[in-house]
């Protein structure tokens, strides 16, 4: 596909097949276990473990977005973290090291338990400052997470991207908060760009998905053979599912910023809240670093209320936000982090995923759960 056109053009159109007449655009999923094999298996399709029509034309799809009119290869998972394990698991190796961060997605400890299990070394820094440089010598592999989840701190890529090429370090970007239409990392100089499609990506909260994609052959093929591996396979369904879903990719991305944008403006003005973060807030210290490297800066945004009881007062009082967890639906959704454990944030911590609503409603909504939870008098 034409790499000059728009990303609303692009998503409409990505891993579409040639039209073949009387045929759908979109080909159903392609439900098999098997495929008739005459001969030697020389084909594309031979064993549902392997390879399957649906994945292919989702692969391809997922990487005309990432890396526009560029050679890539996309390998999707079952789940965001069958993609993460799949990088993790087929790049490092005993006497290993790797820098992750230390204020990323939550399930990045268990993960370390299991590397640390296997012989790597893994060493932590936080997003902010670039300080996962500060630990970077030796190291096999960064992995950075920028935006981070949940804080939303932002590192720069370019940077941190240069300084580990230089010492000889795979670099792997969890994209997840930002989808490719926001934040291209292999653009940004990164090696993989991974990310878990069961949020922004496929947008309705209704699927579980994960990618991998790489501009090296030999890097892409590891993560495909963990794939065949370990069996973290989607399924066909799920697969048509979130193609389908990527032809209105542009209009959840515009919509969930315009809204996040919207929110974190109103809840600069409350005196109840602190510690807000949205990147795309001219008052936030990561902005002009995104910029620099984000086109879209996301729909999702957190902050701090008073209290544990004050921040369950305020999730209670919503009407047009879900108190789930999870972010980047077509639906609002907003969570206090603090009753999962393991993310170092205060009890009153509200990470809320910006949906597809009128902009009104869903400030009004907002302004309105706050002013509840305040009390009276307020």
């Amino acid at each position: 596909m034409d790499a000059g056109i728009g990303d609303g053009t692009r998503a409409v159109r990505a891993g579409l097949p040639e039209p073949v007449k009387y045929e759908p655009t979109l080909p159903g999923p392609a439900f098999a276990a098997h495929f008739h094999l005459p001969g030697e298996p020389t084909g594309p399709y031979t064993y549902g473990r392997d390879t399957n029509p649906s994945w292919t034309l989702l692969e391809r799809a997922i990487g005309e977005l990432e890396a526009p009119g560029e050679p890539v290869e996309t390998t999707v998972f079952a789940s965001g973290m069958a993609a993460v394990s799949a990088v993790l698991f087929s790049t490092l190796r005993a006497g290993d090291t790797v820098v992750l961060p230390s204020d990323g997605y939550q399930a990045l400890p268990l993960v370390r338990d299991q590397l640390e299990a296997y012989g790597v070394e893994v060493r932590t820094a936080p997003t902010g400052g670039d300080a996962q440089l500060s630990v970077l010598e030796g190291a096999r592999l960064l992995w950075i997470e920028s935006p981070s989840n949940p804080g939303l701190d932002v590192c720069d890529i370019r940077r941190m991207v240069r300084v580990a090429h230089e010492q000889g370090v795979l670099v792997a970007v969890d994209n997840t908060l930002a989808t490719p239409l926001a934040q291209r990392p292999l653009s940004l100089g990164a090696d993989f760009s991974v990310a878990s499609d069961t949020k922004g990506m496929t947008g309705h909260g209704d699927l579980l998905l994960g990618h991998v994609t790489c501009r090296d052959a030999a890097l892409a093929a590891d993560v495909r053979r963990w794939r065949k591996v370990v069996g973290a396979i989607p399924g066909p369904m799920e697969t048509w599912l979130a193609h389908r879903s990527l032809a209105t990719l542009h209009l959840r991305i515009d919509r969930q910023c315009v809204n996040a944008l919207a929110l974190a403006r109103a809840l600069s003005e409350r005196a109840e809240v602190t510690g807000l973060r949205y990147p795309g807030l001219p008052t936030d210290p990561s902005y002009t670093l995104a910029g620099r490297q984000m086109r879209r800066y996301g729909g999702v945004l957190s902050f701090v209320l008073p209290d544990r009881d004050h921040a369950e007062r305020f999730l209670d009082a919503l009407r047009l936000v879900d108190d789930a967890t999870s972010f980047g639906g077509v639906r609002s959704s907003a969570e206090r982090r603090g009753r999962w454990g393991g993310d170092a944030v205060p009890e009153g911590f509200i990470r809320l995923s910006a949906g597809a609503e009128d902009t009104e409603d869903l400030v009004a909504d907002v302004l309105r759960a706050l002013d509840e939870a305040a009390g009276p008098g307020r």
